[in-house]
């Protein structure tokens, strides 16, 4: 058992930390805007006009991107069918609105395929994994994005020593839906009452507190006082002010 501590919050006898992947670990905020200005491009050919609604609603403008929106916190599922909801309301077929935001989708994948793999680890987190993991600690990662993808992060910046789980939303259910949280703490052994719950959104917060979490840890690098955190334990704007006081 260890006791954390993240400013004034304290989190006695602690077995397991659960981080999210984009944007609490994984600094992925340009390639996410990429990501879903392609997406609306190659449907905007297709479909002239639908563009602009399309950013609007994966929650980008300009050079922004929403931490609250669809792009940052949905998963891969969600937002192809956001996107073919905006598809079917020019008319056209569920089954055929489906498709073309599907196909989209994939066209998007392969162009920015290599942009993928170079999105960096937030600047400290390999060293505090490595504290927590050495604290005796069980540590891993619950994403919204696909189980590959977080395989994928974990291999490319080597973090195989100290993560044991490596869970992401392929079918099913999404955040903030606490079976996940659950079903994360019983693939690591631990009760949810003696794990934390680390990440950048409010369905990070919703899921783990849903599912009886030790605790929640909301990051929003640079800027605690997010206003999307504000259900969250405590806010930390980077990942070392989690820290070991007792182990």
């Amino acid at each position: 058992m260890v006791t954390i501590r993240c400013r004034d919050a304290i989190f006695p006898n602690i077995q397991a930390i659960i981080f999210d992947k984009d944007g609490t670990l994984e600094d992925s905020q340009i390639f996410l805007r990429e990501l879903g200005q392609k997406r609306s491009r190659l449907i905007d050919a297709q479909i002239p006009g639908i563009g602009e609604p399309l950013l609007m609603a994966f929650g980008i403008n300009g050079e922004k991107i929403d931490p609250a929106g669809l792009m940052a916190v949905g998963s891969r599922r969600e937002t192809e069918i956001a996107a073919a909801a905006y598809i079917a309301e020019t008319g056209r077929g569920w089954l055929e609105s489906l498709a073309i935001a599907h196909n989209a989708f994939a066209e998007a994948d392969h162009y920015l395929k290599d942009a993928a793999n170079t999105t960096p680890l937030f600047v400290g987190s390999l060293e505090v994994l490595k504290c927590l993991s050495e604290a005796g600690l069980k540590l891993g990662i619950l994403s919204a994005a696909r189980t590959s993808g977080v395989q994928a992060f974990v291999q490319r910046h080597q973090l195989e020593p100290y993560i044991q789980l490596q869970q992401g939303v392929d079918e099913g259910p999404s955040k903030p839906d606490p079976s996940l949280f659950l079903q994360a703490c019983q693939r690591l052994g631990v009760e949810p009452a003696a794990t934390l719950m680390v990440g950048d959104s409010a369905g990070d917060i919703e899921m783990a507190r849903r599912a009886g979490a030790a605790g929640c840890i909301g990051i929003c690098w640079g800027t605690p006082e997010a206003a999307h955190l504000e259900a969250a334990d405590v806010a930390i704007s980077q990942l070392d002010e989690i820290q070991v006081i007792e182990s």
